[in-house]
Order: structure tokens, then sequence, then C-alpha cells
């Protein structure tokens, strides 16, 4: 064999293996197991643990250290899909979430999926078709399995984010039957489905409203225009002005006057042109605070019709997302019966009475709207057993509307 021909030979020999080599060495190891618990499916199911608990970083380590171990453990990428979920990370979530799907083999594994993608969407509404798209992955889901409890418990959630009430309520009553798991979470959203249903809430605002774990001052201000409609329930109980008749010597001494003016506007030749005077224009009250405020228009509608509780502050701010504590909440309601009911005397007439709660003293600011509201019913204990009113607590938005829907009975109101 020539010797040119013997080199280019070991030449090509040796770029064989220095590529052979680069392409080895760029490839990741998996790590080895350090002891027997230190599998793919256990770091998995501890990550999952930590996840209800809440310790996201705890639980995304854990889902690391089981890809680490296997990089086409499915669960794993699932799991860390929904770490990113809980803490706003869709994008990233959603490159999980393809990863998981890629590498699920076993039913078990794709139903994960298919369960994380729904509670994706639920959280993730950009797209307009988000409950549509939910809804194909539990139609997936119980495909591959139609007793399988997490999917009917996650589709019910994302009914419930809906405000489809009713099929919300189905769906957790199906979790209920199947007897497996999410069953106290099921029950729990059932009860909470039945306090919206006896609130009643008939607007769109309403119904989000019953979602909200803390009510804030905003939220008050939707809820007392929108489902309350105060403006046009003020606007029926406003007393006409009375017009005050002349007496007979004013009306013919305006008559005279009248009479001589225009006699003398007949010998002049100079008719004098007679302009209405303009109606005083309506004060509109604004605030510093809620130029971009997606609830601006009922903000601004609840200064104008003056609830005593819902002002500005001394700068001019409303603070929309200051939340509501019982007690203040108890104010505003005394002060929407008074105009209503016309009972001036209300936010006084209970100034020198015994508490009926242990924890609500006279003197405080609260006292007598707390004892107005509750002696007609309309709020009543938070803690029926220690019959503690709770003043300073917040309250949650089916509460507010639960009270609101009592204050339309005791008044009557449609």
């Amino acid at each position: 064999m020539p010797l040119k021909k013997i080199i280019r030979t070991l030449i090509i020999l040796s770029a064989i293996c220095v590529a052979t080599f680069l392409i080895t060495s760029c490839v990741t190891k998996a790590r080895v197991a350090v002891n027997q618990l230190d599998t793919p499916g256990h770091h998995t199911f501890t990550g999952l643990k930590l996840l209800d608990q809440e310790k996201y970083s705890d639980a995304k380590r854990e889902f690391e250290m089981a890809t680490s171990l296997d990089a086409k453990y499915s669960k794993a990428y699932t799991g860390t899909a929904l770490v990113n979920i809980y803490t706003g990370k869709l994008n990233t979530a959603w490159d999980n979430l393809t990863l998981g799907f890629k590498n699920a083999q076993t039913a078990d594994e794709k139903l994960f999926v298919n369960v994380t993608k729904i509670r994706y969407y639920t959280v993730n509404k950009s797209d307009p078709k988000w409950l549509e798209l939910a809804k194909s992955q539990f139609d997936e889901a119980v495909v591959i399995d139609s007793k399988h409890a997490p999917a009917y418990y996650f589709m019910g959630l994302a009914y419930k984010e809906a405000l489809d009430f009713d099929q919300a309520g189905q769906v957790f009553a199906k979790v209920m039957q199947l007897k497996t798991d999410h069953l106290a979470d099921a029950d729990a959203q059932l009860k909470f489905l039945q306090k919206v249903q006896q609130a009643m809430p008939v607007t769109e605002a309403g119904k989000k409203i019953a979602l909200i774990d803390n009510l804030t001052r905003a939220d008050a201000a939707a809820l007392f225009m929108e489902e309350l409609k105060i403006k046009e329930l003020y606007n029926k109980q406003a007393p006409k002005a009375l017009e005050t008749p002349l007496k007979e010597t004013e009306k013919v001494s305006t008559e005279v006057k009248d009479a001589q003016k225009v006699l003398e506007a007949k010998e002049t030749g100079n008719v004098p042109e007679v302009t209405p005077p303009s109606p005083p224009a309506p004060v509109k009250l604004m605030a510093k605070d809620i130029a971009d405020h997606p609830l601006k228009t009922d903000i601004e509608g609840i200064l104008e019709t003056g609830v005593r509780g819902l002002e500005n502050d001394p700068k001019g701010n409303f603070n929309p997302g200051e939340v509501l504590s019982r007690g203040e909440y108890a104010i505003m309601l005394e002060d929407v019966m008074i105009k209503l009911t016309g009972e001036k005397d209300l936010a006084a007439r209970y100034v020198n009475s015994k508490s009926l709660f242990p924890d609500v003293p006279a003197d405080m600011p609260y006292f007598n709207a707390i004892i107005s509201v509750t002696s007609r019913g309309i709020m009543e204990a938070k803690n029926t057993k220690t019959g503690e009113f709770a003043p300073l607590k917040p309250l949650s938005g089916v509460e507010a509307l639960l009270i609101i829907r009592k204050l339309k009975e005791k008044l009557k109101i449609n």
C-alpha cells in the first residue's frame, strides 16, 4: 500500500475517533442512584407531596433529581409543569408539558398530562377558547379511564372558573359518586356552590365576585352598583320637589309686574330675548387612583351615589384594592338602609344599647351599624359557637352576596 494512502487512512480514522469522542462527551450521562430511595418514581412522588404543601422550589428540585436519573421520565416533566403553573411561568410550563406528553408511555402517565393540561388552561385564559381546550383534554382522559376522579375534579374547577356553576356542580357530584380521589375537595366545592345558589347572583359581575376570597372596596362598588342596582333604587326613593304655590297677593303682584314689562317692551320696540336658565351640571366625583382600573365605571357610580364607607380618602384616592372588613361592610349596609327606608335615626339608634357580641364593644366605631344590620337578620355572627361577629375580619365574595340577598328580602327589593 502506498505511503500516501496509509497516511490518508490514518488521518480519516483519527478524525472519526475525535468526532466520536466529542459526540459521546456532549451526551448528558444519567446520574447514578446513591441508595434504594434515589429513584425517579420516589423523587416524583415526593415532589408532588411538596407541591401540595406549596413548597415549589423544593418540589422542582425533586422533579429535576428524577429526570437526572431518567431523562425520559414523563411524570417528572409534568410535575415540573405544575410547579411553573403555580408560580406563573406559563410558557415554561407548556414546554414541560410537551416533554411530559412526548415521553408518556403508560395510561397513568398520559392521564397525568391530560389533567395537568386542564389545570394549565384553567389558569391561562389567554386563548378565548380555553374552556373548550380544557374540555378536549378531559374528553381524552375519560376515554383512557372513565372513572378517573382527578379529571372530573379539575374539569369541575374549570367550569367554576368559567362561571358555569350548574355544570361545575354536576362534575363535582360525579367525583363524590366515584368515591376515590378528591372526595373532601369536591365536597367543599359542592357546599360552596350551594352558597352561590342561595345568593343567586344575577349579573356576570356578581358571579365573578362569588369566587373572590376577600372582598375589596372595588368589588363592593361593583356589588352595590350591579347586583343591588343602588343607583336605580335611590332614584326611585328620591322625593320629588314640591312646587310651593304663590300666595294670592304675591301672584297678583307678579302678574302686574309681568304686564308692565310687556307694555314697556311694546312701547320701546325692544322685546327682550328670554333665555331659559341652564340646569346645574351634575357634580362628578373622581378618584385619582382608578384611571386604569377595570371597575372604574362602578367606582365612579358609587362615588356619585354617596354610600357611606365607600368615599374617597382625604387625598382623593378610592383605594380600590383595599380589603374590606365585616365591620366596614356593616356601615355601608346601614347607610343603604337609612336612605331606602328614610329612618334617619337609625345611625344612632343603638348607641346606648348593650352589645350582643363579645368582640364588639359599645365604643367601637362599627357598633351601631353592626347592631342595626344584625337586629334585622341581614348579617349575623361569624362564629356561631362563640357568638363572635369578627368585625375586623375580611369577608368573602359569596358572603357579601348572601348578605345583599338578605338585604333585598328584608327591604322587599325585587
